[in-house]
């Protein structure tokens, strides 16, 4: 296979422009579902922030210049007739801008324009550059004209609201340089240690480099890859406050933490090219693991939220995970993990099940993942099979761990424990027909449209044939021409922007896909690994997918989504050149 090295283009409405590390973007996108006129400096340290708004300007009349904006991963550029602007990043925390007949005007972003909050502005005596000191972020933002003119600058010592900023324009060359800097309080002077040119070429290898390394399989046949490990890369930030770990956040849009589950697919999609930083994706949650042992439901810069929690796959995930990377576990991560993973397990087993209960229960959907799936529309206290599936697999991912640390008496109870969950699941959620839910509450069951009642079929070879063969045939029903429904569209409750009420999620999709492939339906399995990648090819990396028109919607660079798209694309690559080979998304 030959990999593809063309530097994918993509639209700064869908994908924000980023780097590795970088806790901030540029994008048009300044908060959920808003789009400002101009490109703006989004900081994703205490939140999502709009802290700089950037616009062009026609060098000569000094008006707004109406410009079309390009993107590749590793240079954004603004262009019209009269000139353009590049913008690079130098490193994680500073951005290159050059100027050639446009000038720019950075401001405070009008979010950040409030009364005794906001955006303080002022010129730096000292290093002689100007600074806006943001309120929301609790960080400063350092803007040092490296050639051309500061022709214009309002608002400097202002308090409350109010225009604040700077205008840099060109000397008679037609061209100017400027770096915009993220830092916490102050540091030596900016000086560039290399040409713009040097820096957008040390981008293009910063980016090649890790494209190279989670994406070598990559071929015309996969035209998405490359900008999928760039959605992956672009939006990892460096360690900082509770992010104790190198972080791929979901997106660097507004939904910029990692939740814990999401966090499993981006792991193994990364797993075997890097994988430290697949091994920090994996175990970030668990750096914040309670003393119940259970993981929190999501962390970022500022907050770890304990108010619920994710679907237990991370044993399936481990399994997977540890096949994929390069190099087996060393003894010590083995015990650690083997220690974590235990203790969300008991957390299951007692913290989630009911007096005289054989199976754990969700509290809400949020719990599971699939945050308003009709399952929970009777109730919100509900025993579900695809709960009791994920946490068998969980259970025999640590009977195996048990054995390699060689603690036989420990691996037969994990064992001995499996079984028992999914006899239980068998003997009380599944009707001959369908599994069934069951209010933890009221004992009433029910069952529904929602694909989350089919999702046992990850068990794989671990199910009964007649099982498997029920859940298959309703699986294939969810299947439009874009992938996999989370409620059947004929339903009256499916919406085709309903979140998991209608749309395709690349969850589902991975979680599926590997289970009917484990379960022998390889036909089904080849046929939802298609869609989703056509879907994907075609349509993006959105949060989610408009099942019937395959649209993108939501958050429109969705971390979890590429990994998925990486994933199967991956797969397909190793069964097309060794047809014989059981390649799965897992391995």
């Amino acid at each position: 296979m030959t990999a593809a090295r063309s530097s994918p283009a993509f639209s700064i409405h869908d994908i924000p422009f980023s780097m590795h590390g970088s806790w901030f973007g540029i994008s048009p996108v300044v908060a959920q579902r808003t789009r400002a006129e101009d490109l703006h400096l989004v900081s994703h340290q205490n939140g999502m922030h709009a802290v700089l708004c950037l616009v062009p300007l026609d060098a000569t009349t000094g008006d707004r210049a109406e410009t079309s904006v390009e993107t590749t991963p590793s240079l954004l550029e603004w262009v019209d007739d009269g000139g353009r602007i590049r913008l690079a990043y130098e490193s994680p925390d500073t951005v290159r801008l050059r100027g050639e007949g446009l000038g720019l005007r950075i401001t405070a972003a009008a979010a950040a324009l409030t009364p005794f909050t906001g955006t303080y502005f002022h010129r730096d005596p000292v290093v002689g550059a100007h600074t806006f000191t943001s309120y929301e972020t609790g960080r400063r933002y350092r803007i040092t004209v490296l050639s051309g003119s500061i022709a214009e600058v309002s608002g400097s010592q202002a308090l409350g609201s109010g225009d604040r900023g700077l205008t840099i324009t060109p000397d008679a060359g037609g061209v100017w340089e400027a770096a915009v800097e993220e830092l916490d309080s102050a540091r030596r002077p900016f000086t560039p240690s290399q040409s713009f040119g040097r820096v957008m070429e040390a981008a293009e290898h910063a980016f090649a480099t890790f494209a190279d390394a989670v994406a070598p399989w990559r071929s015309s046949a996969t035209p998405a890859a490359e900008l999928a490990a760039y959605v992956l890369w672009s939006a990892t930030v460096r360690p900082v406050s509770l992010v104790t770990r190198p972080a791929v956040l979901m997106s660097k849009h507004w939904m910029d933490k990692v939740w814990s589950w999401d966090h499993c697919f981006n792991a193994l999609a990364l797993g075997p090219g890097v994988p430290t930083l697949a091994w920090d994706q994996f175990s970030l949650p668990f750096d914040h693991q309670d003393e119940s042992g259970a993981l929190p439901d999501s962390v970022t810069h500022s907050e770890v939220l304990y108010n619920f929690v994710k679907p237990p796959i991370h044993g399936w995930t481990l399994g997977h995970l540890r096949r994929r990377l390069p190099e087996p576990l060393g003894r010590m991560q083995l015990t650690e993990i083997y220690r974590r993973l235990g203790r969300w397990t008991d957390f299951w087993l007692s913290s989630r099940c009911a007096p005289g209960a054989a199976l754990p229960h969700y509290q809400h959907g949020n719990d599971s993942g699939w945050d308003n799936a009709t399952t929970f529309d009777p109730e919100r206290l509900v025993v579900t099979a695809d709960l009791a599936a994920f946490l068998t697999l969980q259970l025999r991912e640590l009977a195996a761990l048990a054995t390699e640390l060689g603690l036989p008496d420990e691996a037969r109870r994990w064992t001995r424990t499996a079984e028992v969950t999914q006899a239980a699941m068998l003997d009380e959620l599944w009707t001959g027909e369908r599994f069934v839910a069951r209010g933890v509450d009221s004992s009433q069951t029910w069952s529904t449209s929602s694909l989350l009642d089919l999702m046992p079929v990850a068990l794989g070879e671990h199910l009964p044939e007649n099982v498997s063969a029920v859940l298959a045939a309703r699986i294939e029903a969810h299947l439009t021409p874009y992938g996999l429904a989370t409620e059947l569209p004929t339903s009256p409750h499916y919406r085709p922007d309903g979140y998991w009420r209608g749309p395709i999620w690349a969850p589902a999709t991975v979680l599926i896909e590997d289970g009917l492939r484990r379960g022998g339906h390889h036909h089904l399995a080849d046929e939802i690994s298609a869609r989703f990648r056509a879907l994907c090819e075609t349509h993006g990396f959105a949060e989610n997918f408009d099942a019937l028109t395959g649209t993108g919607l939501r958050d429109r660079a969705y971390t979890w989504t590429a990994a998925a798209y990486l994933l199967l694309a991956e797969a397909h690559e190793l069964r097309s050149a060794a047809p014989t080979t059981a390649a799965h998304a897992g391995g």
